[in-house]
């Protein structure tokens, strides 16, 4: 299974995908994070690797050169790309977690990110995965991303909401977005909610929008002493009730645990 995570900017996406991706291991699956956001730059350290990979903008040669690169021979220019196939500056891994990185914006008056929406795009859509083998995507804040058709290229999508209305609305947005375009698995995830009195407000708003909601994240002080410190959130409730939440997805997307 590919599944983004999506959700308004400050939402705590990337949070999110930590301690799915951290579950998911535990649980056996051989777990591949694409970052995808082009503005985040911590994620690998909150993966627990010491330094990012290589980002596979430069396997290509660059933003400028991406559409003539694609075609040369490269990983991208087979139909099919193996987590084997890639080269290993391009990919950290350890302890059955992967990361690869798409690219980054790094300097003032660089261009738009749009190139690497169409690396994203192509790269999930060639990504071949093994049966134990399951991939997360950190995606940018919005939904720019489906302009860019990213979403095309893989089969779930979790929405993280957190409690102020435009959170839900931008949830709303990406909801419809997805559904639109043909993809089924589409569940929201509750983040950084401060009390039963809320969660039940939250789910009950979402209920009504024919938003699926698979769990709730409590705010949990675990987790922001780990985020400042740039680590991987190990303990604390949330590592908990995240349990929940895979759970859940598994089950909705008929996906086994690996023994």
């Amino acid at each position: 299974m590919k599944i983004s995570v999506c959700g308004k900017g400050g939402s705590g996406k990337s949070t999110i995908v930590a301690l799915l991706a951290n579950e998911a291991r535990l649980r056996g699956y051989r777990v591949l994070v694409v970052d995808s956001d082009e503005s985040n730059s911590g994620l690998f350290s909150m993966l627990g690797f010491d330094y990012p990979p290589v980002p596979l903008m430069e396997l290509v040669g660059g933003k400028k050169s991406l559409k003539q690169k694609m075609g040369q021979p490269s990983v991208f220019a087979e139909s099919r790309i193996a987590l084997g196939d890639l080269p290993p500056q391009y990919l950290v891994q350890k302890d059955g977690l992967m990361l690869v990185s798409i690219g980054k914006i790094l300097r003032s008056l660089e261009g738009c990110a749009c190139p690497m929406g169409v690396l994203s795009r192509e790269f999930l859509k060639k990504l071949a995965l093994a049966e134990d083998e399951l991939t997360i995507v950190d995606m940018e804040a919005g939904v720019e991303h489906f302009g860019r058709g990213v979403e095309t290229s893989i089969d779930s999508v979790l929405v993280v909401v957190e409690p102020p209305l435009e959170s839900v609305n931008v949830g709303q947005k990406i909801h419809d977005l997805a559904s639109g375009i043909g993809i089924s698995n589409v569940w929201a995830v509750l983040n950084k909610v401060p009390s039963e009195d809320i969660a039940t407000r939250l789910k009950k708003e979402l209920h009504e929008r024919q938003i699926d909601v698979v769990g709730c994240i409590y705010f949990d002080a675990d987790i922001f002493s780990s985020s400042i410190d740039g680590r991987m959130p190990v303990k604390g409730v949330a590592v908990q009730e995240i349990k929940d939440v895979l759970n859940r997805i598994l089950v909705k997307a008929g996906l086994p645990t690996p023994k």
